[in-house]
């Protein structure tokens, strides 16, 4: 856990410190080469190292017993996985939505408080790289803080209410870097995290998180 948070942590404190020191917007997808379409492809390659924990982590599980069945990975079903899935990140957009309204005139009068990551002037196919960040992100974060980290907890004798608080923690850790936007990360952890303590399939946390990034990317891209 901690191989995987130092780097995102840190990288994301010094995103908030860019952010409030006023030297510059960080973009979600920083310009490496001229060409476009080149930049885009070497900004998959350079966000694919993230997913390097995910092999060692249930590699870890194995080892004790805890295979991707026991954690309810595989092919994800419909009916199932999709579905509720689906919920979830519904769910999670609505209060969000609710969370926002009674502070939106203080926002906007204390913008340096929130940190919005730019997208910027990109091309509309750069919705590929939002999607495969998206499925990155949701497969590396699911299975650590919660597949890995809650199944661990639990054998150390944890409640699941203090599993849960720790789990919450540490996801709005490395979402620091949204001053206090990081809140509204809250309810989304929340109902991830209760649905894997609750049904312990690991599917339905990947597809919630991954449609919850993934259509407001597409929605920051194509607007």
């Amino acid at each position: 856990m901690l191989a995987f948070l130092a780097p995102v942590v840190i990288s994301a404190v010094l995103v908030l410190a860019q952010h409030l020191s006023g030297s510059g917007d960080v973009g979600r997808f920083p310009s490496v080469v001229a060409n476009q379409f080149m930049n885009m492809l070497l900004g998959i390659l350079a966000y694919l190292p993230i997913f390097a924990m995910v092999p060692l982590a249930l590699f870890l599980l194995k080892r004790t017993g805890q295979g991707p069945d026991v954690l309810g990975l595989g092919a994800p079903s419909f009916k199932r996985d999709v579905l509720p899935g689906l919920g979830i990140a519904a769910a999670a957009f609505g209060i969000e939505i609710l969370m926002i309204l009674p502070f939106a005139a203080f926002f906007t009068h204390h913008a340096s408080l929130v940190n919005h990551v730019a997208v910027g002037n990109v091309p509309k196919y750069y919705v590929i790289e939002g999607i495969v960040m998206s499925a990155v992100t949701a497969v590396t974060e699911e299975v650590l803080v919660n597949g890995y980290l809650l199944t661990r907890l639990g054998q150390l004798g944890w409640t699941p209410r203090g599993s849960l608080i720790l789990s919450l923690f540490l996801r709005t850790s490395y979402h620091v870097y949204y001053g206090l936007g990081l809140l509204l990360t809250v309810p989304f952890g929340y109902l991830v995290t209760r649905s894997f303590q609750k049904h312990h399939k690991l599917n339905r946390p990947i597809v919630a998180h991954f449609l919850f990034d993934a259509v407001l990317f597409t929605i920051s891209i194509l607007q």
